[in-house]
């Protein structure tokens, strides 16, 4: 992204619909339940697998591993918008931006943690202005902190508003967890989705210009 194409990003307010983004995420999901459930398995036994028997390295394997499977959310879910055919496989594109993700990932991660410890309300404040750090790098091209940044201000525009949306998913994650844990295979990749579904709508103008400039370069 050029310049040009970040300053366009924010000629706008970014509003949107946390319930039209939400059914969205729902339409998305239903593409591909089936490789999305068993995506999430895997990843739910990863992490067990990695907490119970690596003990003191769990949180070094969360710190590798998690990123990337995140990310192979947030790519699959641009797939099935552009309506491009989804396999199995897919899901772990984000292995391919393994170095971005993980540290864009880590930054926010720190950055959020001494907000918490800075009277707590800074670090809500950067948990929920870094949700599109991970999308930023992934479609933007751009570097980590560039990345962090424009997921920061955009955010920032309508903080309110995406914390709401935050406060929902919170919500509905919960409700999968008191459905026998098994919801959560289902509310947490619709929660990944409907962030990239808001993320689409707000950037895709930005997004699509950029790419279009690099096929004619």
């Amino acid at each position: 992204m050029t310049q040009t194409q970040i300053e366009k990003l924010f000629r706008q307010f970014p509003e949107f619909s946390i319930q039209e983004n939400l059914l969205k995420g729902w339409e998305m999901f239903k593409v591909q339940w089936l490789n999305t459930i068993a995506f999430s398995m895997m990843v739910f036994t990863i992490q067990g697998f990695s907490s119970y028997f690596l003990d003191n390295y769990s949180l070094l394997v969360s710190i590798i591993i998690s990123p990337p499977l995140t990310a192979g959310f947030f790519l699959v879910a641009n797939r099935i918008s552009r309506g491009v055919e989804v396999s199995f496989s897919n899901y772990f594109d984000g292995f391919s931006y393994w170095g971005i993700v993980i540290v864009t990932s880590l930054i926010s991660g720190i950055l959020t943690f001494f907000g918490i410890l800075a009277l707590v309300i800074p670090g809500i404040y950067l948990a929920v202005a870094f949700m599109f750090g991970i999308p930023f790098a992934l479609f933007s091209g751009l570097d980590f902190w560039t990345s962090l940044e424009l997921s920061r201000k955009l955010i920032t525009m309508n903080w309110w508003k995406f914390f709401g949306f935050v406060i929902v998913l919170i919500g509905f994650n919960i409700l999968g967890f008191l459905c026998f844990f098994v919801g959560l295979l289902v509310t947490i990749p619709v929660s990944y989705f409907s962030i990239y579904s808001i993320f689409e709508e707000l950037t895709t103008d930005s997004l699509a210009e950029s790419e279009a400039s690099s096929k004619s370069t």
